[in-house]
């Protein structure tokens, strides 16, 4: 019972350590491309906005060629 209860532990702690991480990730990634808004664009969101737009089905579509990831949502 003791092993069952630390193998649970150990899980939920292995399982938040990812989830805190990609969150820091996108954390990083957010103020850097705010700081990229500022700096090409005067503050301005929207060029950045549609080109992440494009750049991100672009990243789903060109694997496999199609956009069945969406699906998902």
């Amino acid at each position: 019972m003791v092993r069952r209860k630390h193998h649970r532990v150990s899980y939920f702690a292995s399982s938040f350590a990812v989830v805190l991480g990609l969150v820091l990730i996108w954390r990083g990634i957010w103020y850097a491309l705010d700081a990229l808004d500022k700096v090409l664009f005067e503050g301005g969101h929207i060029f950045s906005a549609i080109g992440g737009i494009l750049f991100g089905f672009a990243i789903l579509y060109l694997p496999d060629r199609d956009l069945t990831e969406l699906r998902k949502l």
